[in-house]
């Protein structure tokens, strides 16, 4: 029985298609797992799915690149995720209207320190070129970033776990540093929350109210244009 059940393993693996598979399971179990956990932002399904894939790769001994023949896949759909980003601006364009002067001063703010801020961490600790550019764009959401990496010389399967993290770290800190600096503008908060800690942040913002989510999604949007236009410049 062992026998047969080491056979089909071999035989799946060879399949291009099973990476996908693989990557498709992984999420929607990780996503199960989120959502019985009320979404919290500890239990993120992008990053727990990414765990799970590298345990059984681990395990298997599945070379990557053999997994990414059918993974890529859904690696081509970063480009229309990208593109996805322009409803929730479309869906905010009203509040920004009303805010735009906060925002033009705070979004550029947040761009810069973030990406700067990393670059500059990097380069004290030592990283290689490779490792800084992968760092480089990781306060932004997940499909600018990769693209950014990409461009500038990252890695971008990097550059994903440590936007994750960021956006994880951001959801969990963010709220209470907010309050504790008596920051309780709902607008100001998601504006925070989007900029800082991206899709992950925005969520959490949804969690508060939704004129909070509403200026998360719209400067999650804004931040990516902002650093998807000018890091390459910079670098």
């Amino acid at each position: 029985m062992m026998n047969d059940l080491s056979d089909i393993w071999v035989y799946l693996a060879r399949d291009p298609l099973f990476g996908l598979t693989l990557t498709v399971l992984a999420y929607l179990a990780a996503n199960a797992v989120y959502r019985r956990l009320g979404m919290h932002p500890l239990a993120n399904p992008v990053l727990w799915a990414v765990v799970m894939l590298g345990l059984v790769l681990a395990v298997t001994g599945i070379p990557y690149d053999r997994y990414f023949e059918g993974a890529q896949f859904i690696h081509v759909l970063l480009g229309p995720a990208t593109v996805a980003l322009a409803v929730p601006l479309y869906r905010a364009l009203g509040m920004l209207r009303r805010g735009w002067r906060g925002v033009a001063v705070a979004l550029p703010a947040s761009v810069a320190v973030a990406s700067l801020g990393a670059i500059g961490l990097g380069v004290a600790f030592g990283a290689g070129e490779t490792t800084v550019a992968s760092l480089a764009p990781k306060a932004v959401t997940t499909p600018i970033a990769m693209g950014i990496s990409e461009r500038i010389g990252g890695l971008p399967s990097l550059t994903a776990v440590l936007v994750i993290l960021t956006g994880i770290l951001g959801a969990v800190l963010g709220p209470p540093v907010l309050s504790a600096l008596g920051v309780r503008d709902p607008r100001a908060r998601g504006v925070a929350l989007g900029a800082a800690a991206h899709g992950i942040g925005t969520a959490r913002a949804f969690n508060e109210s939704p004129e909070a989510g509403a200026a998360a999604s719209l400067a999650m949007g804004l931040a990516g244009v902002l650093t998807a236009a000018f890091l390459p410049l910079v670098w």
